[in-house]
């Protein structure tokens, strides 16, 4: 299958790579240095429309289709991960209430999304339950018209800056996975605080931050869908947003291509360039080849989302693993191009090598994924 892009897409791809260009590529190493939430650009981004892509029209967003909302994270991210998770921040943390609010869920929480009025955070993983989300242990107990919740996520990206959190809690302990509930959670909850802000390797400028609840009471109607939806609703949300995550990789993996190709162009060993060696261009080559495989296996699964197709799931992890995959493999040799200097902070390439590791983890494991991929053929 062969994707030509349509002229509002590549007229919107243009639009974003000038931004990325002017305003993220003049700030990447400062965010990366001071680990500091970029709200300059958040507000560039909020200014150009950019925050509510993936909302409704009817919810004041942009309302675009899966696959022009990949090509606006992959321009981001060839620039700053940490940039791109702005715009990819706000769809995972409002896809559950895309995927399961009701009319007046939508309209109060997804219209403060679309305006850059709230940012939004998913709150999922917990010490003890990370790829196995049946093992939860935030508790959530109705009482009268509130429900109580009880306990603590961790590494809840962008968690320090959050107003409104998609918050995964056990109301059946017993059921395990069919035990599970989704609920809309307003940082202005009584009981609700944040914890640890992480200190990680990369990625740095996305807060990942523990999210606690001490007897956390919010209203009944905050409920996303019915008790026991939870698990189902989490899973969509994770199916719908991977070629998100698989277009973060792609874009941190073409940014260290373009990067090491400069380089090699300007680099004198032996009396000439060093792209003119066999041994460059053929690493270069690989690269590239693998970055384009990546990039056609995205635009397969995001226009699979776009046609709702049964076979979501199934190429959501495909793409996710094996863009995260290339994007680990693609920085590390643009690192090994660049010699000595790709070891120093002075050039981007070991910034995004250590970004590109954070791909194969976030939001379900490269393993995972493989096991995904794997029960879809058994079927």
């Amino acid at each position: 299958m062969q994707y030509r892009l349509t002229e509002q897409q590549e007229m919107i791809q243009r639009s974003v790579q000038e931004i990325a260009r002017d305003k993220v590529v003049p700030r990447a190493a400062e965010i990366d240095e001071t680990d500091e939430y970029p709200w300059d650009i958040f507000e560039i981004f909020r200014a150009a429309d950019l925050l509510g892509l993936a909302v409704p029209v009817e919810y004041g967003g942009a309302g675009v289709d899966k696959l022009t909302f990949c090509l606006v994270t992959e321009e981001i991210a060839k620039a700053s991960l940490a940039c791109a998770a702005i715009v990819t921040g706000q769809e995972l943390g409002s896809t559950p209430i895309l995927v399961a609010g009701n009319e007046d869920q939508k309209r109060r929480y997804l219209s403060q999304v679309a305006s850059g009025e709230s940012i939004t955070a998913f709150g999922l993983t917990e010490p003890e339950a990370g790829s196995d989300v049946a093992a939860l242990q935030t508790r959530a107990i109705l009482d009268g018209d509130s429900y109580v919740l009880n306990g603590r996520k961790c590494f809840i990206s962008h968690g320090a800056v959050a107003r409104i959190f998609s918050v995964f809690a056990k109301t059946d302990p017993a059921a395990r996975a069919r035990g599970i509930s989704a609920f809309i959670v307003d940082r202005d909850s009584p009981g609700f605080s944040t914890g640890k802000v992480e200190r990680k390797m990369g990625a740095h400028g996305i807060s990942n931050t523990e999210l606690l609840f001490d007897d956390c009471r919010i209203p009944r109607e905050n409920l996303l869908g019915m008790e026991g939806e939870g698990f189902r609703i989490a899973m969509k949300t994770l199916d719908l947003t991977r070629p998100t995550v698989a277009s973060q990789a792609l874009g941190i993996a073409q940014g260290a291509l373009d990067y090491a190709v400069d380089y090699a162009k300007q680099r004198v060993q032996f009396g000439q360039p060093i792209i003119d060696f066999q041994a460059i261009q053929f690493m270069l080559a690989d690269m590239a080849m693998e970055i384009e495989a990546a990039r056609q296996l995205i635009y397969k699964a995001a226009t699979l989302v776009d046609q709702e197709s049964d076979q979501v799931e199934e190429f959501g992890a495909m793409c996710k693993c094996f863009a995260s995959d290339v994007a680990m493999k693609v920085t590390t040799n643009a690192v090994q191009v660049l010699g000595g200097y790709g070891y120093m902070k002075d050039h981007p390439v070991e910034r995004m090598m250590r970004d590109a590791k954070l791909s194969q983890i976030w939001e379900g494991t490269n393993q995972i994924q493989r096991l995904v991929i794997g029960r879809a053929l058994v079927k």
